[in-house]
């Protein structure tokens, strides 16, 4: 027994003594989606002032494909040495084990997690040309003609899909899912005319709103928005606060890394998002600083396979 504690004692300390040094070279932050998105963005802000902080350039590499399961497998497969950090989100973490059983990552074992970095709240945005100014006005005219309202989202299981299918299904309304290739592309189809309604974040669709082409009715968080301090949150105009749900960008290591490098680095994420200059950056994108630690994390995780899990069985996707 003695000589266990003593052995654990003896790790603990060589771990501390590597956390001290680390890190010597560059760390390589995998994107798990393409450029120019939340991820993308929310990685090579916070990893240009994590490089200022840690005294070594953070290395931002795009790994697409496969809705995440690209970058999310190099990673995991990677040595757990704290060089190679994970870009992840809801998508890769929550939604994706609900509907795959067969990952190649398992997302409650093969990481160890640094915490989200950052939040994308959704806007819940209608055709401006309805006669509906608030979403109990969007609720009572779905009512009066289930199926005829149809909504946009960015694809089969997109985020905007289940969030929308949860609401439906809280609000008691009957909607048509038209999916189109991204946000962007539902975001028009809203301003077109062609889709009654979708959700997307607050940088996405503010030009809209203000020139008055999308009416916002809600936002998905539990503070108003800055950049919309007139549009009430989803609890205010009347929904509820399990649905709409945020998407959140997280840091993950492959698993095994040490604690003292994991901290270490959670430490770095925290204060460069917080940053004043990078927090003011995120917030103009519509992104909110959050630098929640590793377990709220991994209890997040948990959380989110069984509930998407649901919604997708409740909408009829089939598992892939």
């Amino acid at each position: 027994m003695l000589r266990c504690l003593a052995a654990l004692g003896m790790t603990l300390l060589v771990g501390a003594a590597l956390a001290q040094d680390f890190p010597t070279r560059p760390i390589r932050l995998v994107v798990s989606f393409t450029p120019g998105g939340g991820a993308d963005f929310t990685a090579r802000t916070v990893g240009q002032k994590m490089s200022e902080l840690l005294g070594q350039q953070v290395v931002v590499e795009n790994k697409p494909g496969a809705n995440g399961l690209v970058g999310c497998e190099a990673v995991a497969k990677s040595a757990p040495d704290g060089y190679t950090i994970l870009l992840g989100a809801t998508t890769t973490h929550g939604v994706n084990p609900a509907l795959n059983p067969n990952l190649p990552y398992d997302p409650l074992h093969d990481f160890e997690y640094v915490g989200i970095v950052t939040t994308a709240p959704y806007v819940l945005v209608i055709d401006s040309r309805l006669p509906a100014a608030t979403l109990a006005d969007y609720v009572k005219l779905a009512k009066s003609k289930p199926g005829s309202l149809n909504y946009g989202s960015y694809g089969i299981a997109s985020m905007a899909q289940l969030n929308v299918e949860a609401l439906k299904s809280k609000l008691g309304i009957d909607l048509t899912h038209v999916p189109y290739k991204g946000a962007g592309p539902a975001v028009q189809a809203v301003v077109a005319g062609e889709a009654s309604l979708t959700i997307a974040s607050p940088a996405a669709v503010l030009g809209f709103i203000r020139d008055g082409r999308l009416r916002a009715l809600a936002i998905g968080q539990r503070q108003r928005s800055p950049l919309l301090p007139d549009v009430p949150t989803l609890v205010e105009a009347g929904g509820d606060s399990d649905t709409l749900v945020p998407t959140y960008f997280a840091f993950a290591l492959p698993a095994k890394t040490s604690r003292a490098i994991t901290e270490k680095l959670h430490d770095a994420m925290r204060r460069a998002a917080h940053s004043p200059d990078t927090a003011e950056k995120l917030s103009a994108a519509g992104l909110v600083p959050t630098s929640g630690t590793g377990e709220e994390l991994a209890a997040l995780v948990a959380r989110d396979i069984p509930r998407f899990r649901r919604i997708i069985q409740n909408i009829g996707i089939q598992p892939e």
